[in-house]
């Protein structure tokens, strides 16, 4: 099926169509949602939130555009809501006592395989990671971010900049229990 037959398909509520809609997409939806979430059963309920409201909003897709990007902004802003409405339950780092004096250099993160990275970014701190992945992968700006998270444009900045930091700081501590 193409997307215009699944997502006309699922329009009508054919069940072939929502199934064809979701293996087709599941996959990659999920690797958005693991980049956000604590763990994997974590990232399994923003994947199912998100599914959720794609199938809610399907008639609100225009048809311009790819439909796995669509759905990939659905489920990054699935997984925002998630950490909004999960904020005070989790431990955050206070930004003064984690002040990492690191040196710039940029070689150290690229020499990284895709796998090793996103285990890294996994193991960020909630606010650096969702920073972090909001600027680095999904594209938002410092300004989109600061208003999405409800934050300074500067806290967004120092986050994105301690977040590489952190990361900088784990690559020697994964190396050596490799």
């Amino acid at each position: 099926m193409t997307d215009e037959e699944i997502v006309a398909g699922c329009l009508n509520g054919s069940p072939i169509a929502q199934r064809a809609l979701y293996d087709t997409y599941s996959r990659k939806m999920m690797g958005i949602c693991l980049r956000y979430a604590d763990g994997y059963d974590e990232a399994q309920d923003i994947l199912q939130d998100g599914f959720i409201k794609v199938f809610q909003k399907l008639g609100s897709y225009s048809g311009t555009g790819a439909l796995g990007g669509w759905m990939a902004r659905t489920m990054v802003n699935t997984a925002l809501d998630h950490i909004r409405r999960n904020k005070q339950n989790k431990r955050t780092l206070d930004i003064e006592t984690t002040e990492y004096l690191v040196p710039e250099d940029e070689t150290t993160l690229s020499a990284l395989g895709t796998k090793e990275l996103l285990g890294l970014i996994q193991d960020l701190p909630p606010g650096y990671k969702t920073v972090f992945n909001m600027f680095a992968i999904e594209g938002y700006s410092h300004k989109e971010i600061a208003n999405e998270l409800d934050i300074s444009e500067n806290t967004s900045k120092s986050q994105f900049r301690k977040a590489k930091a952190y990361l900088r700081r784990s690559i020697p501590s994964r190396e050596a229990t490799q």
